[in-house]
């Protein structure tokens, strides 16, 4: 999602003294080699899925801002549709970039090198996972320019609307909605894009949760694992510090807002658009739930499970605001940082409401 990996990018050794030590051009290849084309579909059936695609991006970001009242007077840009490959490249790309800014202490040459061709193959290996089951994206900071590249992964598309058994001119045009609504988010919210870097870096850079090491924490762990039974996040949270468990914090409510706005915006379009709206959102719900033994384990392992109860908060936060005060009153999120929900206010929409329309 960001412009090719060179020789001056992070994962080489002089891009790796100032970024996270990970080798991004393993990472890429790694991720290439094992995420695979996808299934097999019809040359004609796969030409005019891409075809539909493309028009039902520009569809669906008109519907969104009917909806959103949000970017009136924006361009309608163009939506890139992808196979596997190319996703995953664009995503280790983008990964790239976004850690660039990221800070880690000096350690010597062989522990970087050793550190970074380990997180390479975790990164390529994560992503190569992924690419098989994403089905759109946007990245804010993506496309030749960096101002932004929204994507549309074809193959996952086709084998989705098979598996859901739903409309293929349906559901296209439903995940479109999805991501549409996202790069509205960050195109008609001018803060928005700097303000979630700024915390991605703030995240990855090493502060006090250096200071203590995992050993320390072992107990505790332990112990986490069992309240939680496993729960990434929790022990994701467990091993920060108290400033970088505030930044996660900031980051998981931006996301959890994020995601569950454009779930609501997907079906808040209505039948009308996409008549089979509320077959798609029952299949595809259950589809985010379900999966063999090996590929839950894989997910909750990844933050998977994580991510899908971030739509869920976030969807029924949207829902209660919306119903409250109406989008205009919704909208008020996008004014500053400082109107952004909380976790906690996330959880229980009537805090956000009060402190935000006393």
């Amino acid at each position: 999602m960001r412009p090719s990996i060179d020789d001056k990018q992070p994962g080489h050794d002089a891009g790796a003294d100032h970024g996270l030590p990970v080798d991004w051009e393993l990472a890429r290849r790694t991720a290439v080699r094992l995420v695979g084309a996808g299934p097999d579909a019809d040359r004609d059936v796969a030409r005019r899925l891409v075809e539909r695609l493309r028009s039902d991006a520009a569809v669906a970001e008109g519907h969104v801002r009917e909806v959103t009242g949000m970017g009136h007077g924006l361009p309608l840009l163009p939506a890139d549709v992808v196979d596997r490959p190319a996703w995953a490249t664009a995503a280790v790309d983008g990964m790239a970039a976004l850690t660039a800014d990221a800070y880690i202490p000096d350690i010597s040459r062989v522990t970087r090198a050793l550190t970074a061709r380990t997180a390479g193959l975790q990164v390529g290996g994560l992503v190569a996972y992924l690419g098989g089951r994403v089905l759109g994206q946007y990245d804010p900071f993506g496309g030749a320019d960096g101002e932004g590249r929204l994507l549309l992964v074809a193959p996952n598309v086709h084998a989705a609307q098979q598996s859901l058994d739903v409309p293929a001119v349906d559901f296209g045009l439903w995940v479109c909605l999805h991501e549409a609504t996202h790069r509205l988010q960050f195109t008609a919210v001018p803060w928005l894009r700097p303000f979630f870097a700024e915390k991605v870096s703030r995240l990855l850079s090493v502060a006090e949760a250096a200071r203590t090491t995992v050993f320390d924490q072992l107990p505790d762990i332990v112990r986490a694992l069992r309240d939680t039974r496993g729960d990434s996040l929790a022990i994701v949270e467990l091993l920060q510090g108290p400033e970088q468990r505030a930044v996660l914090d900031k980051l998981l409510a931006l996301t959890t807002l994020l995601e569950g706005h454009a779930d609501h915006v997907m079906d808040a379009v209505g039948p009308s658009v996409v008549p089979s709206v509320a077959t798609i959102r029952a299949r595809f719900t259950a589809r985010r739930r379900g999966g063999g033994i090996v590929d839950r384990v894989l997910r909750a392992l990844l933050g998977v499970e994580a991510k899908v109860r971030q739509y869920a908060v976030g969807s029924a936060f949207t829902s209660h605001v919306v119903l409250a005060v109406g989008m205009d009153g919704f909208n008020k999120v996008w004014e500053s940082p400082e109107t952004l929900p909380t976790r906690a206010e996330l959880a229980e929409p009537g805090q956000w409401l009060r402190r935000v329309h006393p």
